[in-house]
């Protein structure tokens, strides 16, 4: 039975897998990666088949998943060039390079996509961005659809607006925030559990209950922050220090970096 195979064993390569297998994902899946040891532990925790000849695995794909960082890129797309007659649609998460510099590389009959998964896929709560280039044949989009729907909720957007997309998403500014508020929580005066849990209340639940819910980001704000109260002289502060020009800037960044990867 043909597979799915990833093409690279990192981060998001077993956050992915985690999801699969918590959504009871039952084909076959197959991990090739240059280290024995990431392959040995994905190989353990969840029962994927391990592959370090690259020629097997290709061999095996149904689908191809291209999990490297995005400066490895080329080199591993040069390295399945020499493979004659490799007819697959093969999907890339590299951050930042656009299908045109996929199909340069390693043009038809490979079909390309693009996808942007988030690592919290593991949970099965992820969120993946996709978008197709022409030849993606209809059942193949459909089967990629179904692939990622099983780790959480998909998008199909429009390429040019994927680099935004990345650098909105992440889970990394949640993360980020939570961390910020948590050491700030501590230097008031709560303890380290009291300081998470408030913390945590603050952004998950809250957004939670605006995701969940039929009202509005304002009317939800409004019920929150009482003029002249407690709240209000926080997020005034807050706004006064520089607060959404800080999130501006590191978009920014963000997206000068993703520019940068696709060069």
């Amino acid at each position: 039975m043909k597979a799915t195979v990833f093409l690279g064993g990192g981060r998001i390569t077993s956050a992915l897998v985690a999801g699969l297998r918590l959504a009871r994902y039952r084909q076959p899946i197959i991990v090739h990666d240059r280290h024995p040891e990431k392959l040995y532990e994905l190989e353990r925790e969840y029962g994927v088949i391990a592959q370090p000849d690259l020629r097997r695995a290709i061999d095996s794909a149904a689908l191809l998943i291209i999990a490297v960082r995005p400066q490895s890129v080329r080199e591993l797309l040069r390295q399945l060039s020499d493979f004659k007659r490799l007819r697959l649609p093969a999907v890339s998460l590299a951050a930042g390079l656009p299908l045109s510099k996929l199909r340069a590389d390693l043009g038809p009959p490979v079909r390309w996509a693009r996808a942007m998964p988030s690592p919290v896929c593991r949970s099965g709560r992820g969120l993946t961005a996709l978008t197709f280039a022409r030849g993606f044949t209809l059942p193949e989009r459909k089967k990629v659809r179904a692939i990622f729907s099983l780790v959480g909720a998909v998008l199909e957007i429009p390429e040019k607006q994927f680099d935004a997309f990345t650098v909105t998403y992440s889970s990394s500014h949640g993360y980020h925030t939570l961390g910020a508020l948590i050491d700030a929580a501590e230097g008031i005066g709560l303890d380290r559990k009291t300081a998470q849990l408030a913390s945590a209340h603050a952004l998950a639940d809250g957004i939670v209950a605006w995701r969940e819910g039929d009202a509005s980001l304002e009317e939800l704000s409004q019920e929150a922050i009482t003029p002249g109260g407690v709240a209000a002289a926080v997020i005034d502060a807050l706004d006064s220090s520089g607060y959404h020009r800080a999130i501006t800037r590191g978009l920014e960044a963000g997206m000068k970096q993703a520019r940068k990867n696709g060069r």
